[in-house]
């Protein structure tokens, strides 16, 4: 490593980005993670250094290459998928686990059009992609079995054939086949994707095997310490120009009292990693790492405001399953974001909702909302039943919370006609004091406090722990979007930030 290397912030990709898997095409790095259940799917960003990331473009962007049933369930839809480059291609293999199992997807430039899927009839998820010397392509899935295919035609050649499945924890998936010198390696993850995630890794010298673990498994875990970072895995290994070997993994960052809490989802971390007699060493992931090499000018960062005057959606927006095409218009008021209402209620899919994914700790989102007759607002969520609505209709706005089974209107105000500003900020201490409906002799340390303002004007201020993965469940995080759930609304701006960052 050079010793006047500069250093980085850790996640390089903050927020709900899990299952990262990363492929270098010359000096230029891609990287792809799950979207489950939102449309568009598969986000892929760009980077020329692994640490500044811009995101250029969605995988999927189709309905034709998604299909995701109106009722699948939140944490459903694509997992885990794989991006690698191969004879002047850019190929990417995933699952969708509502409807049609592994498919693969290819493009001859990264940002699109990608193909139509060529679905393969491999059981399981997590699938891999890898060609020897001779052009077989490998496929590696969660069991961990392994089986050479026609990726073309999506059909298996030979297999699938055991493979090695890890050092006996629970869940041996998130398998990436890579050849390096002599030897075929076979990393996987283990234990998990919660706090006992950990990754491992073996070497043979056919992807047929017979598999030698490696001396020390696990390569990386974080289980059983007080790291700030936690449920390191899902990894995949990059090599730089430089010859540097680098690891791209998801973690977690919890905060609060016991169990301690990740609202934002599992995100895209970057390590270090070196090689000694044959094995690759792994560090603890750091907030803050030494960076690789000598620090390049970044990519151009994507802007934190959106005006809506640009012909087409910027592609971190994100919706529930679907989009469709008369739910949302840039071209009906030009500069705004239009919505028309497909569903009645937040609470059930279907409902009009856009968002992008909360990518700081400390945030605040602001929006300028024209409700005109309709009903709409700005809206915290993780799925249909844990969400924060800060919603506008008939001259009021008010504050709802869906808490699993319960949904209660928090607070009210009156609003004069016309557009209304509408703020969602989190923060780790409290902005108002607390109400007299509280309740006491419990540990008042969330991860965070989610507060709504409108005009400028604090309205409510709620606990974040119900917006957690640990109370909601599941495998996604936190997405702050504008919805519609009767009649039309319309949007000038939205803006996402850190909160310590004026705006």
């Amino acid at each position: 490593m050079d010793p006047t290397a500069w250093q980085y912030d850790n996640p390089v990709i903050p927020g709900f980005h899990p299952d990262p898997s990363v492929c270098r095409v010359g000096e230029d790095y891609y990287l792809v993670c799950s979207s489950f259940e939102y449309f568009p799917g598969v986000p892929i960003f760009h980077s020329r250094d692994l640490v500044h990331w811009r995101q250029i473009g969605n995988v999927l962007d189709r309905p034709s290459q998604l299909p995701l049933p109106p009722d699948s369930s939140a944490s459903d839809g694509i997992y885990a998928p794989t991006i690698r480059h191969h004879d002047g291609r850019f190929w990417m293999i995933t699952t969708n686990v509502s409807q049609g199992g592994n498919f693969i997807v290819h493009a001859e430039k990264p940002e699109g059009p990608w193909s139509d899927p060529v679905w393969i009839d491999l059981p399981s998820i997590d699938p891999d992609l890898a060609w020897d010397e001779d052009g077989n392509c490998w496929c590696a899935f969660q069991g961990v079995q392994v089986a050479r295919i026609d990726p073309e035609a999506g059909k298996v050649l030979e297999g699938p054939l055991p493979a090695w499945s890890g050092t006996g924890l629970q869940w041996p998936e998130a398998p990436h086949l890579y050849r390096i010198g002599e030897w075929w390696y076979l990393m996987i993850a283990e234990g998990g994707t919660e706090r006992g995630h950990t990754v491992a890794i073996a070497r043979a010298t056919s992807p047929r095997g017979p598999w030698e673990a490696a001396p020390v498994n696990p390569v990386l875990t974080h289980r059983g310490t007080s790291h700030p970072v936690q449920s390191t895995g899902h990894a995949d290994l990059v090599t730089g120009p430089d010859g540097e070997w680098w690891m791209v993994l998801l973690a977690t960052r919890p905060r609060g009292y016991s169990p301690g809490f990740h609202v934002l989802g599992r995100e895209t971390f970057l390590t270090p990693v070196a090689w000694e007699d044959g094995w690759p060493v792994v560090g603890p992931v750091a907030l803050r790492e030494r960076g690789p090499g000598t620090a390049p000018q970044p990519v151009e960062a994507a802007p934190r405001r959106d005006d809506f005057d640009a012909p087409a959606l910027d592609p971190r927006w994100i919706s529930p399953r679907s989009r469709p095409d008369d739910s949302w218009s840039l071209t009906e008021r030009p500069g705004w974001l239009t919505l028309h209402a497909t569903g009645s209620t937040l609470d059930r899919p279907g409902s009009t909702f856009l968002g992008r994914r909360q990518e700081h700790p400390t945030s605040r989102t602001e929006v300028l909302l024209d409700p005109g007759s309709g009903r709409a607002g700005l809206s915290i969520r993780v799925d249909e039943a844990h969400h924060y609505d800060l919603e506008v209709a008939d001259g009021q706005v008010g504050v709802i919370a869906r808490i699993g089974p319960v949904r209660q209107r928090v607070a009210i105000r009156s609003v004069p006609p016309g557009p209304v500003t509408l703020v969602i900020t989190t923060r780790p201490t409290r902005e108002l004091p607390p109400s007299d409906g509280e309740a006491v002799g419990v540990h008042d340390t969330p991860p965070d406090f989610v507060a709504f303002h409108v005009n400028d004007r604090p309205l409510a201020e709620l606990d974040g722990r119900y917006l957690s993965t640990e109370v909601a469940t599941g495998f996604t995080g936190r997405v702050i979007g504008v919805y519609a759930t009767e009649g039309s609304a319309s949007f000038d701006w939205f803006e996402h930030g850190p909160l310590d960052v004026p705006l």
